[in-house]
């Protein structure tokens, strides 16, 4: 069996956060988050790996290779123009011979693919989505489904009194290779808009598998902060071979230096090679590498991203995100929700 991992997104919604690194590259537990849906792949027998790219593709071929460092053989698919989630995978038309999984590079998840894969044989099925329930639709795609789990229709994000269903598009799909025969060559073409109406209207074999493992989609910082606060307080089992150890909710990259006169609270994620000096108080926070905090700093549920300097008495409340290689000038007092860009400098 193959599977592809989707790529190729600029995720500008995570700005400035995705202004220098692409979206799957975004770090969750001081891994790129495509690391982890590899290393899933993988433990469920998923070895023959395919990656589009279109932004910043250099940056994945590099860190990963040909993915033998990390359990998989991964084929690269650079795209000059996005072609759209089916259209991308068309575009490998040749490398899928057999039942293949299509799943989002930007995705955070431990699902039991062998399960959904299961099921999808079970059902003689063309294609299945994995979808899990969620108590507000109203930020989701949901799938509505018959009694035996055949779809029968979608709606995008309804009001939770106009919703026919609770459970969310994960977009993680199982396909047999003929569902490449009705994506037009050469074309920009999408599952959700085109394809699967395309399924349901010819009543085809097409099918839901519903799970109540971990997922989310990583696609806005309230998602982004919140996903690596469940991975070090244990709501999520990771696969991603030699994970730094995790404890008492706290994950400190290598290198990172912690002054003892520090206090962190709450959950936190540390890159690599931070700095954390005296009477710092951090909670609730995710750091990326090289962050210097300086002495009397207090942040909380913030995110800090790489070479970020914090100055004495800073003070970085909820729900700021700051852009790699800002400067925040000493005792400077941000907004809570602010939005600082990469490299800039605030007094």
């Amino acid at each position: 069996m193959q599977g592809m991992v989707l790529a190729a997104g600029v995720g500008s919604r995570l700005e400035p956060l995705t202004q220098h690194i692409p979206k799957p590259m975004v770090p969750l537990a001081n891994r790129p988050a495509i690391e982890h849906i590899l290393a899933l792949l993988a433990k469920h027998g998923i070895i023959e790996v395919a990656a589009n790219l279109w932004y910043l593709p250099d940056q994945i071929k590099t860190y990963f290779g040909d993915g033998s460092n990390f359990g998989v053989n991964l084929h690269y698919s650079e795209e000059r123009e996005l072609m759209g989630t089916a259209g991308g995978v068309r575009r490998l038309n040749r490398f899928f011979t057999d039942t293949f999984m299509v799943i989002a590079g930007d995705a955070l998840t431990d699902i039991n693919l062998t399960e959904l894969i299961f099921f999808h044989k079970q059902k003689g099925a063309l294609a299945t989505i994995a979808v899990k329930p969620v108590n507000d639709p109203t930020h989701y795609g949901v799938v509505v489904t018959d009694e035996d789990g055949r779809i029968k229709g979608f709606q995008e994000k309804p009001k939770p009194e106009e919703a026919l269903s609770f459970t969310a598009n994960t977009g993680i799909y199982v396909f047999e290779p003929e569902i490449l025969d009705l994506i037009p060559s050469g074309t920009v073409y999408d599952f959700g808009r085109q394809l699967f109406p395309q399924l349901v209207a010819t009543d085809a074999p097409f099918y839901a598998w519903s799970t109540e493992n971990y997922w989310c989609d990583v696609g806005t910082h309230q998602v982004y902060h919140q996903a690596n606060l469940d991975i070090v307080q244990g709501r999520v089992k990771l696969y991603t071979p030699g994970l730094s150890t995790i404890t008492g909710g706290r994950l400190v990259g290598e290198k990172t230096v912690i002054h003892p006169g520090a206090e962190l609270s709450g959950a936190n994620v540390l890159g690599t090679g931070c700095q954390v000096h005296d009477q710092v108080i951090l909670k609730d926070v995710v750091l990326w590498d090289r962050v210097e905090v300086g002495s009397g700093a207090y942040v909380e549920g913030a995110i800090v991203g790489d070479g970020v300097t914090i100055l004495a008495g800073a003070v970085i409340p909820r729900g700021c995100v700051v852009g790699d290689r800002a400067v925040i000038g000493p005792n400077a007092k941000l907004q809570q929700g602010q939005i600082i860009p990469s490299g800039a400098v605030l007094e």
